[in-house]
């Protein structure tokens, strides 16, 4: 069937004329996770698709982007690769009480690591060229900007302006790293150029306390790295199960990383012994490295939103409906641009869905419940659902908490004194499994089994009668059958660390 005939409802108005007269049914600024494969699903549905995306290049900037966009060049894949070279680091203590006879000094080479990491995002952004060009999709490399509501102009690498037309755009341009507006800011990286360091730095003081800030400061204190971790709240990972929280927060202070909880920087200053930080209490920290961790913001200005009358919201996200569409019915948006559920494959989901409401005659709104996550510290943790927090926010009646901790097996022999903590969550009036999170070794791994099974709706009492596997750490989250605590309908949740 012809792309035309498979438009949604909304867009069946027009005559065949009329939409042949566009040079592209889509057109794609930003060609990431959630641009390509919106581009990619929209072109197998029959539809003339050209996607622009900024040349390649490790580290982003006005000009430098890439195909495969943040997660695959300076994201999720570069950081995973970084995350298990800082994890060889402990494994290689732990080595001893199983046998092997290592020296004491064991040398890391960070620079074959990071030509690995380099080679490997290198060839994904060939695989992400070569997905789009077998799917028939018309790529562009420049900037993308918007010039009327079915009008996009792409500025070339040589300064050459192209003008195209499309019966719809799609803006998937993402988010990048902000840095905190404090004296001395310019002394400091994000993580763009931190996966990108010439050398590994022995000091380090990384500022804030979401993913990337407990990621970076597990790798480098994996690779040897004197680390001092900085942020505001009680507590890091903001927004996760406090309880988790604080697990992982004793984790990264047992792995040598120094916590500074309550804490904000106040000032860089540059010597002749690395860059002075000081604290708004005061504390001076000496770093060679410091890493700002404070938040991205989406990349929506320069696409000239204004021109058309696209709207954003204060911090420049635009604002879509269920749909993914902007207030101009031509325009749509999704990923990190949107600052809705910035994940990767929540990015993709909302291409996929995208494609299928415009193009597949199959509208579909993006689920956001029960959606998985995981953040790569040492050891990583993994979560699906709610936590205990907003259990009790949102339940209508009383909340069940079954928890448990031990130690691996694997921790039973090398002596590594760090415990595996699982938790779920159950609504005690239907059962039903609201929440499971799980701080240790493979937590991510096993988060996703279990993300299904939420995705199911299934039931404590299923959790119960299924089948573990021993010995392993997974089969903990079907054996915990005593209730650690029940929360009362109507309970406020006691802390916001």
């Amino acid at each position: 069937m012809e792309s035309r005939k498979m438009l949604s409802e909304a867009e069946t108005n027009k005559s065949a004329d009329q939409v042949a007269s566009f040079d592209f049914d889509l057109f794609v600024i930003g060609g990431g996770s959630g641009g390509v494969r919106a581009a990619r699903f929209s072109a197998n549905f029959g539809a003339k698709v050209g996607i622009c995306e900024l040349p390649y290049h490790p580290i982003s900037s006005d000009k430098h982007g890439g195909f495969g966009g943040t997660c695959v060049i300076r994201g999720c894949v570069p950081k995973k690769i970084l995350v298990y070279g800082g994890t060889f680091g402990g494994d290689l203590e732990d080595a001893r009480n199983f046998g092997w006879e290592l020296s004491e000094k064991i040398d890391f080479n960070w620079k074959k690591l990071l030509q690995k990491k380099t080679d490997e995002i290198s060839r994904l952004n060939g695989v992400y060229k070569r997905l789009l060009s077998s799917a028939g999709v018309k790529t562009f490399e420049g900037q993308g900007k918007i010039t009327g509501p079915n009008e996009v102009e792409v500025t070339q690498i040589d300064g050459t302006k192209l003008s195209y037309t499309a019966k719809h755009i799609l803006i998937a341009t993402g988010s990048r790293a902000q840095f905190p507006n404090i004296p001395g800011q310019e002394l400091g990286i994000t993580s763009d150029e931190a996966l990108s360091l010439e050398e590994i730095p022995k000091r380090v003081v990384v500022h804030g306390a979401g993913y990337i800030a407990v990621e970076f400061a597990s790798i480098w204190r994996g690779m040897g790295s004197e680390v001092h971790l900085v942020y505001r709240k009680e507590l890091p990972l903001r927004g996760f199960d406090d309880e988790m929280r604080a697990v992982v927060a004793k984790n990264l202070e047992g792995r040598g990383i120094v916590l500074h909880p309550s804490t904000n920087l106040a000032q860089l200053i540059k010597t002749e012994d690395g860059i002075k930080v000081i604290t708004d209490h005061g504390e001076e920290l000496m770093a060679d490295t410091v890493l700002f961790a404070t938040g991205r913001a989406p990349n929506s200005k320069r696409l000239n939103l204004e021109a058309v009358g696209v709207q954003v919201d204060k911090i420049g996200a635009i604002k879509v409906d269920e749909y993914s569409r902007t207030n101009v019915p031509s325009i749509w948006a999704i990923g990190d641009v949107t600052n809705r559920m910035n994940l990767t494959p929540v990015a993709l989901m909302e291409g996929t869905y995208f494609a299928n409401t415009v193009f597949g005659n199959r509208p579909s709104k993006p689920d956001y419940s029960n959606i998985p996550c995981a953040v790569f510290c040492n050891p990583p943790l993994s979560c699906v659902g709610l936590s205990e927090e907003q259990a009790i926010k949102q339940a209508n009646g009383d909340v069940l908490v079954f928890t448990s901790s031990f130690n691996p097996m694997k921790n039973t022999i090398s002596g590594r004194q760090e415990k595996t903590v699982m938790k779920l969550v159950v609504d005690a009036a239907t059962d039903k499994v609201l929440g499971a999170s799980m701080c240790g070794p493979d937590a991510p791994e096993i988060m996703q089994g279990i993300a299904i099974a939420l995705k199911c709706g299934a039931t404590k009492a299923q959790f119960d009668t299924t089948v573990g596997i021993h010995p392993s750490s997974a089969e903990e989250f079907v054996t915990m059958r005593s209730v650690t605590r029940r929360i009362p309908v109507g309970t406020t949740p006691k802390t916001n660390l």
